[in-house]
């Protein structure tokens, strides 16, 4: 399946039926009166939050979805039937954005939530619901209502606990198949990862979801190599494990450079609590190590956890302080908003 994180698509909805003239006209029956009924309601469109969805790429396929009009008013005080809803089912993390690409409409973050995109028309009234003391046989009747339409903008930013920063084959992809069961293409050469991945870390009687976030490179901000557009889903973790490879020239100024692009491109990333960890260490010699991590501590002001993934070295350590970081944070949030519950 290719992964799809946005998407524009028309969604509008039904008109409402017209009410109908009629009167009454049986045999004996004097006066019969009129007996038009009420126009159906045209449907709504709904967007709903759903569970086993990690894509968009069904609105690749389909962009326009509209509402069943509502049926027409009928004789004999008939009333016309509602016409259906139709139901936009995205992954959790989705945003709706109106079509200027800015207002927010929703932000679909848990299963079962349901927002309404577009009401339907009401249905217009028949001749019977216009009859008064005075106008026994009122001749006329209400059209329905038009429905709604709008252009509505689908973003998806992955919901995860912590994600994984770092450039191209920084070992990123290596760690989530080491951790989760993911299985993501790993491969020696730059932009293996192209799309984001997910996997769910169990360790420690604790579990988290852990996203792989294709690499940055200089001047991503500016939309060089595969740009930041993939930062957006790193905007919602707690964590991020920053990954800086041993075997680079300089680790130090390796890891000022990403964050250089988090710092550009905003959206409180350069802000989040960061884990710093020196990967692939089993590939050079002791006094290179020792180097790198010198430099390394040096550019981020925090002893960096020293990682290879291939042979499990500093793996438990990287995944506890992931879990620590993220405890910190779900206290923080809770206090920031006590009325939440908070669990560890």
């Amino acid at each position: 399946m290719k992964f799809l994180d946005e998407a524009k698509v028309y969604v509008r909805s039904g008109d409402g039926g017209a009410g109908c003239v009629a009167f009454r006209r049986e045999k004996f029956i004097e006066f019969g009166g009129p007996n038009g009924g009420d126009g159906g309601r045209g449907g709504d469109v709904w967007v709903e939050c759903v569970d086993g969805l990690n894509t968009l790429i069904d609105y690749r396929y389909q962009q326009h979805f509209k509402a069943k009009k509502g049926e027409h008013g009928m004789g004999s005080n008939r009333h016309g039937a509602n016409g259906a809803d139709v139901v936009l089912k995205v992954p959790a993390g989705t945003e709706i954005i109106a079509e200027d690409g800015e207002t927010l409409i929703a932000d679909m973050t848990h299963v079962g939530q349901r927002v309404r995109l577009a009401k339907g028309g009401n249905g217009g009234f028949g001749n019977a619901y216009f009859t008064t003391s005075t106008n026994r046989a009122p001749k006329h009747a209400n059209p329905g209502l038009e429905g709604h339409e709008q252009w509505i903008w689908l973003r998806l930013k992955l919901i995860a606990d912590a994600g994984l920063v770092g450039l191209p084959n920084a070992g990123k992809s290596t760690f989530l198949a080491t951790v989760t069961a993911a299985k993501p293409k790993i491969a020696d050469y730059p932009f293996t990862t192209l799309h984001p991945g997910l996997g769910v870390v169990r360790s420690d009687e604790r579990e988290f979801v852990l996203a792989d976030i294709p690499g940055l490179i200089e001047g991503a901000h500016d939309g060089v190599g595969l740009g930041d557009k993939f930062l957006a889903h790193v905007e919602r973790c707690r964590v991020l494990l920053h990954l800086v490879e041993a075997t680079n020239e300089h680790a130090g100024q390796t890891y000022k450079l990403v964050r250089r692009e988090l710092e550009a491109y905003g959206n409180g990333l350069d802000e989040k609590p960061e884990i710093v960890a020196l990967s692939k260490a089993d590939v050079v010699d002791p006094d290179t190590l020792k180097e790198q991590v010198a430099r390394l501590k040096r550019a981020s002001k925090k002893k960096p956890l020293i990682l290879s993934s291939a042979t499990g070295l500093g793996v438990q350590d990287a995944l506890r302080a992931i879990a620590r970081e993220m405890d910190a944070a779900k206290l923080a949030e809770a206090e920031a908003h006590p009325a939440e519950a908070w669990q560890p």
